[in-house]
């Protein structure tokens, strides 16, 4: 892996269901009160309850003359505007810069069109509103139209991994010189599909998720965007604008294993890691924490304790999904921002859901605050198709 410059970060945005800016995000998240609920915006016929994490309605940006938009476009759309303001940046400061956009999801809308396909097969002619609002809906593309920007437009669906990996990406068109500025993130909402999809699999907990957690009995589904204004040294100079964090290193691997469980020995995960920091042009002594993927099913916390005992004994750790719920193809890209943010903050919160050791593991999360010194941490994310994405962040540095 070829040492990578850093990339700063002038702009976050962040929608979930802990809030809708960022602000609020991390203080719920050091709170650590949560409240999953059965999901509002669709009916299941299951007798048992599975609890989600959803984003309230009212986050539906308002488009004046604009096309019929899925929850997808409107949270990328409400977490853009956060980061751009953030950044002290205008739309129409855009006009004269060189901006791309690279945004991660998974299955964003394309399943949310069960009752066309129902009416379909029922012979019927059924309204084409929500097929239009799907095609309408590619949230790199509602983006790079909403702003107006002329440079590169990448939608990343690689599963769970879509945002990180979509960070990633943004930070090396930057690195190479292609954009000024990049808008890179995730953003997803669930859907029936989704939602029966994981309950099938049997990995859904219905009681809100504990990850790591002895009791642990699988994930609570989420749903939301963040959004980062990835920005080239001179670009920011020009603006006399802050470094809020850096991107330091990106490392992505698969395991070529299994569809949907990663490697027992976390082979993928643990070659991700070293692509990151030797892209970084660090070692894991530099980390001073990592958020893992920390799902709270048997398979990936397993996983992932197993690699992090191995390669970071000493390093505390937490998983933030016991707040938001399992974000999917956003979950990269909100992860990296709460990893800035808590970096900037010199210290973790306590991972919510999480209490009693589980003997099977060789690692547990932070139990409470914890503070962390270092300079540089570590977003993890692990995908079905056996994708591990990792992204090395580093603090912002004073203008």
């Amino acid at each position: 892996m070829l040492r990578m410059e850093p990339v700063s970060v002038t702009g976050m945005g962040c929608v979930c269901a802990a809030g809708t800016n960022l602000k609020d995000i991390l203080r719920a998240l050091e709170a650590g009160q949560r409240a999953p609920l059965p999901p509002s915006r669709f009916k299941s016929g299951h007798t048992r309850t599975y609890p989600v994490f959803e984003v309230p309605e009212h986050v539906r940006c308002e488009q004046k003359n604009g096309p019929d938009l899925s929850m997808t476009a409107h949270f990328a759309l409400h977490a853009v505007k956060e980061a751009l303001l953030q950044a002290g940046l205008a739309i129409s400061d855009l006009d004269t810069s060189r901006v791309g956009v690279c945004i991660g999801t998974s299955v964003g809308a394309s399943l949310n069109l069960l009752d066309f396909y129902r009416g379909t097969r029922a012979g019927q002619t059924p309204d084409l509103e929500p097929v239009h609002r799907y095609l309408n809906s590619n949230p790199a593309v509602t983006l790079a139209h909403a702003l107006g920007t002329t440079g590169p437009v990448q939608t990343v669906v690689n599963a769970c991994s879509s945002g990180a990996d979509a960070i990633g990406l943004a930070a090396s068109w930057i690195a190479q010189g292609i954009c000024d500025i990049v808008i890179a993130g995730g953003a997803d909402e669930m859907s029936e599909v989704t939602y029966n999809g994981f309950i099938r699999l049997m990995i859904s907990d219905q009681s809100p998720c504990r990850p790591f957690d002895k009791s642990r009995g699988g994930l609570n589904l989420g749903e939301g965007a963040g959004i980062v204004i990835l920005e080239a040294s001179a670009s920011r100079e020009k603006r006399n604008a802050g470094e809020l964090a850096t991107i330091l290193g990106y490392g992505t691997a698969a395991d070529a294993h299994h569809l949907t469980a990663p490697h027992p020995q976390g082979v993928g995960l643990k070659l991700a890691i070293s692509d990151a920091l030797d892209a970084a042009g660090l070692t894991t002594a530099d980390i001073s924490f990592i958020n893992a993927h920390g799902t709270g099913t048997a398979n990936n916390d397993t996983v992932e304790a197993t690699v992090l005992n191995e390669l970071f004994p000493q390093t505390p750790f937490i998983s933030t999904k016991g707040m938001t719920g399992h974000t999917l193809g956003a979950a990269g890209a909100i992860e990296a921002i709460f990893t800035m943010g808590h970096l900037a903050a010199g210290g973790i919160p306590a991972s919510a859901g999480f209490s009693e050791e589980d003997p099977a593991l060789s690692a547990s999360p932070a139990r409470r605050h914890t503070p962390v010194h270092g300079k540089a941490a570590i977003s993890q994310s692990l995908a079905f198709g056996g994708n591990n994405t990792v992204l090395v962040i580093g603090k912002g540095r004073a203008i």
